[in-house]
């Protein structure tokens, strides 16, 4: 072996060892902000779980998380640091920023270099600025659609994040929706008890669609399942409507499962 092919081979060992330190780091984090959402559940410990696993994945150097209130406003609930710079930062940004555009079309935005924004958001602008921050990354809290908030990650070198950064982002933030739904769930019994029942007289129905489809079209119930669940997907409708479609016959049959040959 020549002095270049060891080298190489260093550099590839080197780079496994890395990327499976990595993916260590993202599972123990996946089981640290999981591990807020039993036992002794608190939202907001929670959320400054995700913010420092967060910005110790992601080489950032701080962050926020901001919750939409009653009256559609975004409110500061968590960051990585209570000193007054950060938090100035983040409240500003609630106030005209990446987390408002993220927040509004729950799509991420991404500032690659927030000084080279001169046009957008004055007013962060200059306070990101002013407390060093050179870059700005915002995910959305979304579920099904719902947009609940944003996470606002702050770095002092200008760069985005890459596409398995931002990736890793949504995913912890995704998380942490599920966790702060689940909360407001079981604050509110009777919308468990809503959910549950609705879960159930959709299972009925579901059944009554698979039994049409199965004696019309001469299929399976495991195909008919699969068909109603396909029809669904493929169309952006619900498992339910699609099933109560099939059962009223506004769904034809035979758009949801071919006839044998």
């Amino acid at each position: 072996m020549n002095d270049s092919e060891y080298v190489a081979g260093n550099i590839r060992a080197d780079s496994a060892r890395d990327d499976s330190t990595r993916e260590e780091r993202i599972n123990d984090a996946f089981v640290r902000v999981a591990g807020t959402l039993v036992d002794s559940y608190d939202v907001l410990d929670l959320l400054s779980t995700l913010m420092n696993t967060c910005t110790e994945l992601l080489g950032v150097q701080a962050g926020g998380i901001l919750i939409v209130d009653g009256a559609g406003q975004l409110e500061l609930v968590a960051s990585t640091s209570e000193e007054a710079e950060i938090v100035e930062v983040m409240i500003v940004a609630a106030g005209g920023g990446p987390c408002v555009d993220c927040f509004s079309t729950g799509r991420v935005v991404s500032v690659s270099d927030i000084e080279a924004e001169a046009g957008r958001w004055p007013r962060f602008r200059r306070t990101a600025l002013d407390q060093g921050f050179r870059a700005a990354h915002a995910t959305p809290l979304r579920l099904h659609g719902e947009v609940i908030g944003a996470m606002n990650l702050l770095s002092t070198r200008i760069g985005a994040l890459s596409v398995r950064d931002s990736q890793l982002a949504q995913a912890l933030a995704d998380v942490a929706t599920v966790g702060i739904l689940h909360e407001r769930s079981f604050r509110e019994p009777g919308a468990v008890a809503a959910q549950l029942h609705l879960a159930l007289d959709t299972r009925v129905l579901v059944e009554q669609a698979k039994g049409v489809l199965a004696q019309v079209r001469s299929c399976t119930m495991t195909e008919a399942f699969a068909a109603l669940r396909n029809y669904a997907r493929e169309h952006d409708v619900t498992l339910r409507a699609a099933a109560a479609g099939v059962v009223d016959r506004t769904i034809a049959a035979e758009s949801l499962v071919p006839r044998p040959a």
